[in-house]
């Protein structure tokens, strides 16, 4: 921190996104002058997005809770720290002690990724309560990703990241980069590193059925059928294969599987997939030789091929290519990040299958159950019925599946525990919140998102305004929990670590530290000296002295994904119908996900949530631009603005996740003020990838009329 004048000059990092970018915030007698990009912050280089403006609105919101509230009917009441941190754990505990521990609920939030305290402190709480039913945000959208770490590298969210600085050619599937800042890959500052690669030679080609943001600064865009990438890929991998365009005898003698691989996708040619793809054979072909052929190369997939009922086989296509091609742990090519903290360990880190969920006996994915199947867990009688909730900061009426369904869903629970700074639509139906401070008030450093960057950094910030005596931290408020369930039931009390005291030991013994022996020796103190955060270096070549895999190999014939191509043949060949009308999401610039439409900045303008729809599709349905429209579905309807919009591939409409403000009992002003309609009360939640239970949300079969 600088100081001039009067004005404070902090370094902090933006904890909206993934991007993580390092901002510059100016404050004056407890209020914010400006926040601008920090020009010497090593990974975002001084870029900024409209959100991190909204961090002042986010602070100093009048709807933020300051402190516990006790729903009596549909009034809220304060109540003491002490006093609800008793009642919470007493209601816990009789509920657990009558029907069983899997009697409660767990359920881990978006915005609850960012910092280190919700993953540590909070994790340890809700691993305590023993139960089985927890369900995290993952199974929304990128648990497709995570098992194809698990089985290939041993341990889940080892991930891959496209070194997009280096590459000379990026292909992107069902990714929105330009508006997210890279989902699952940090990159701030997207478009200038997308003009540099293109300056450099390169060339970057997007997959979508919307010309999105990045496709519009792509060097080409092609439009694919919603839930087809599987068979792109597999044609893709299938003309490298038969092209001789892929010399195995040159990989890593740490691969396995991958001519067991090749020889299955062997059906899936480039004109087959064209007909359920909706791009040409000829164009797969040059698509598959380029890539191949490229000096360097990335296949970058996100949001648009997790969320569909052929996730898994997707997720593991894409990196059968990038390993296939040899673009795996190679400058240029998909490589892996060398936090500062290392948050995994030794040995494998992973599960499946272990258990069921209870109703329609979906399996277990790194010991959690499908969100979509959750408010069947509340809502079916029998053993092992989920009666209470702990919810972190979560709002799971607008983010999941059938999301009017859960609202019916938690009405119903005994008891539900929400940590989280609003009443929002989900946390109205909650007994107990328990609100954090605001989120300029605490320290930050980011355990996850360190470990997705297109970089290796290390940033460590101070709180900028210091919180009110009656709050508690994060981090205190899980301890606090822990501490009473554990004299609750007779335990030892855990012993409490401080997040600086956690990262410090993290710092010291990491990669960088003196226990690995690097002339760095990197400690807390010594990235807090360095205000704009420590620049650690590009990604490195890593494996396979880095792989969790016990025999310290990589197996890329899975069973269960070689299984499922037999699925893909006889369900997306089969019986795809080219001329349904189908749905898919939007990822918007000035929000993410349902938790920023209370920050005035970001939603001061047009409505923007409207239904996106192709020109022709308006005009066979004879329909007009700006009309509000019927968009009808299995489960639901919702009444919207239709745009017209020839960025949308023919037969795919588009609804922005996140929205559906306005119900009854929720307390957030500028939200409820711009409402929009929810895309999750026409989703369908027995829509799912078979093999991890990702919410199949893309693909979506509507209709649309007046």
């Amino acid at each position: 921190m600088s100081q001039s004048n009067s004005v404070e000059t902090h370094y902090r990092i933006c904890d909206l996104c993934e991007a993580i970018c390092g901002l510059e915030i100016k404050v004056s007698d407890g209020a914010i002058i400006s926040i601008k990009g920090d020009k010497n912050d090593p990974l975002s280089r001084g870029h900024v997005c409209p959100k991190a403006t909204a961090l002042e609105d986010k602070q100093f919101d009048p709807d933020r809770l300051r402190q516990p509230m006790r729903r009596i009917g549909d009034d809220w009441e304060s109540m003491s720290w002490p006093e609800a941190i008793e009642y919470t754990i007493n209601r816990l505990a009789e509920i657990q002690d009558e029907f069983g521990a899997d009697a409660v609920g767990t359920y881990f939030g978006n915005p609850a990724y960012h910092g280190i305290e919700n993953p540590v402190y909070g994790v340890g709480f809700m691993q305590s309560l023993g139960t089985k039913n927890n369900f995290t945000v993952a199974s929304m959208d990128q648990l497709p990703h995570a098992m194809v770490d698990y089985w290939f590298y041993g341990q889940a969210y080892f991930l891959s990241i496209p070194d997009i600085d280096r590459t000379q050619y990026l292909l992107v599937m069902g990714g929105n980069p330009l508006a997210s800042m890279g989902s699952l890959m940090g990159a701030p500052d997207f478009k200038t590193r997308i003009t540099a690669l293109q300056n450099r030679g390169g060339k970057m080609v997007v997959i979508d059925p919307r010309r999105s943001e990045t496709a519009d600064v792509a060097d080409e865009h092609h439009f694919i059928r919603p839930e087809a990438d599987a068979a792109l890929l597999a044609a893709m991998l299938n003309v490298m294969a038969n092209e001789n365009l892929l010399d195995l005898t040159a990989l890593p003698d740490y691969i396995d599987g991958l001519p067991e691989i090749i020889e299955n996708v062997t059906p899936f040619t480039a004109e087959r997939a064209a007909t359920v793809t909706g791009i040409e054979a000829e164009t797969i072909k040059r698509l598959a030789r380029e890539f191949a052929m490229a000096e360097s190369a990335c296949l970058y997939g996100r949001i648009g091929t997790n969320t569909q009922s052929f996730g898994t086989v997707s997720a593991w296509l894409i990196e059968v290519i990038n390993i296939a091609t040899g673009n795996l742990d190679r400058p240029g090519g998909m490589m892996f990040t060398k936090p500062a903290m290392d948050p995994f360990g030794d040995g494998p880190g992973g599960s499946y299958d272990t258990y069921r969920s209870r109703v329609s006996n979906r399996p277990e994915c790194l010991g959690e159950l499908p969100v979509a199947v959750m408010a069947e867990e509340i809502m079916t009688p029998g053993d092992g019925q989920i009666r209470a909730m702990v919810m972190l900061a979560g709002n799971p009426v607008l983010s999941f599946p059938s999301g009017s369904r859960l609202e019916v869903a938690f009405a119903q629970l005994d008891f539900m525990l929400a940590i989280d700074p609003y009443i929002n639509e989900s946390t109205r139906f909650a007994d107990i919140i328990l609100p954090p401070p605001g989120t300029l008030e605490g320290s930050r450093f980011d355990l996850i998102y360190n470990m997705l960057t297109i970089r290796n950094t290390a940033r460590f910030n101070g709180p900028i305004f210091a919180k009110s005596d009656d709050s508690l931290y994060d981090w205190e408020i899980f301890a606090e929990l822990s501490e009473a369930l554990a004299r609750k039931r007779g335990q030892d009390i855990p012993l409490r670590v401080s997040p600086e005291g956690m990262v410090d030991a993290g710092f010291r013994a990491g990669p960088y530290g003196e226990a690995a022996g690097h002339p760095m020796a990197l400690t807390l103190d010594k990235v807090k000296a360095s205000e704009h955060g420590i620049d650690l270096g590009p990604l490195e070549p890593c494996l396979p002295e880095q792989l969790y895999t016990d025999d310290k190999r990589i197996q890329c014939a899975v069973p269960v994904l070689m299984a499922d191509l037999e699925r893909m043949e006889s369900e997306l060949f089969e019986k795809t119908d080219a001329d349904a009308l189908v749905l898919i999401g939007r990822r918007q610039l000035r929000n993410k996900n349902s938790w920023m439409h209370n920050y005035e900045r970001l939603v001061k303008g047009k409505d923007s949530c409207t239904l996106f729809m192709h020109p022709t599709d308006i005009q066979e349905r004879q329909l007009r631009d700006g009309q509000i429209v019927r968009v009808r579905t299995r489960v639901g309807e919702v009444s919207v603005p239709v745009t017209s919009s020839d960025e949308m591939m023919q037969g795919v409409v588009s609804l922005p996740h996140g929205w559906g403000h306005g119900r009854k009992g929720s307390r957030v002003t500028t939200a409820n003020a711009h409402p929009g309609v929810s895309i999750n009360d026409i989703t369908d939640d027995s829509r799912m990838d078979p093999i991890c239970g990702n919410a199949a949300f893309s693909g979506t079969p509507v209709t649309v009329s007046n």
